[in-house]
């Protein structure tokens, strides 16, 4: 685990609440979450310490997914994800019944999905884009988010209750289309914690350590042009996507091998709707990148 940034208060709970020796299955995460302000990463590990559930709420690429791998890295605990979506159905949240060859002979077998492997095993559940998934299909973990963390196997009747360790962290896009507010009783099961976009110097840093570009000037140009972006964002001129952090790291690493308009054109432009929003990041990017 690396502790050594973190404060003392928060490195001995973090200590406590981590397992310790991981058993196979799961990913742990490469880490690396930065942000302006240490308190949200912090804030993070102490409700996660506490057995609390953590709901991320923040813009598209502003780091949110980033985080939760630095969650599991900090905790040296695999990471299970589930991605939301309006197909999202009980298979894919708890898993599958199927039929096996054994000896010659088939068997029904289950398959188990992420939602029981986390909790059999003690690992981090991580929901990404939660409320993109049907209200209908999420009351199915009400028990597995409440102080009883347990849930019953649909297909196979099999009562589980989580495992020492187990913890959960989702994560949210507001007003996005395709999501729906969650209700009342689902959100009361997180503690929420907003995650804001990465600015600065902060993104400067980001920028360096995870994108291959390496040239210090036009690293400061992508910053300006993200200041930018947000700014337009801010003022309801262009979506949140236009400055999206995951897209400016592919842009930079466009860069290396194309003129920076071409590569802002590739990574953040074509991926744009409207025609509107399109010449504006197109403008800006002619005024910063001559």
């Amino acid at each position: 685990m690396k502790l050594d940034n973190l404060p003392e208060e928060i490195r001995e709970l973090v200590e406590k609440s981590s397992k310790g020796e991981s058993e196979s299955g799961g990913r742990i995460g490469s880490g690396g979450y930065t942000a302006e302000d240490p308190s949200v990463f912090h804030d993070v590990l102490i409700g996660l310490s506490l057995q609390k559930n953590i709901l991320l709420k923040g813009p598209t690429g502003s780091g949110k997914t980033k985080l939760a791998e630095s969650v599991s890295h900090t905790f040296n605990q695999p990471m299970y994800s589930i991605n939301c979506s309006i197909d999202l159905d009980t298979e894919a949240m708890l898993g599958f019944k199927t039929i096996e060859q054994v000896d010659g002979k088939s068997s029904i077998t289950f398959v188990e999905g992420p939602v029981i492997q986390a909790m059999k095993k003690g690992h981090i559940l991580y929901i990404d884009e939660i409320n993109m998934a049907k209200p209908e299909t999420l009351p199915i973990l009400n028990g597995v988010l409440d102080y009883r963390r347990t849930i019953t196997n649909p297909f196979t009747n099999e009562v589980i209750t989580a495992a020492e360790g187990f913890k959960v962290v989702a994560a949210i896009n507001e007003g996005y289309i395709g999501t729906v507010p969650l209700n009342e009783a689902l959100k009361n099961r997180f503690i929420v914690i907003d995650v804001p976009y990465i600015k600065g110097d902060t993104l400067k840093s980001v920028l360096t350590a995870q994108s291959a570009l390496k040239d210090e000037r036009m690293i400061d140009q992508f910053v300006a042009l993200s200041a930018d972006l947000f700014t337009q964002v801010q003022n309801g001129q262009v979506s949140e996507e236009a400055a999206s952090i995951r897209a400016l790291l592919d842009t930079c690493d466009l860069a290396i091998y194309m003129p920076p308009k071409r590569a802002i054109q590739r990574g953040i432009i074509d991926k744009l709707e409207d025609d509107r929003e399109k010449s504006a990041v197109k403008n800006i990017a002619d005024t910063i990148f001559e």
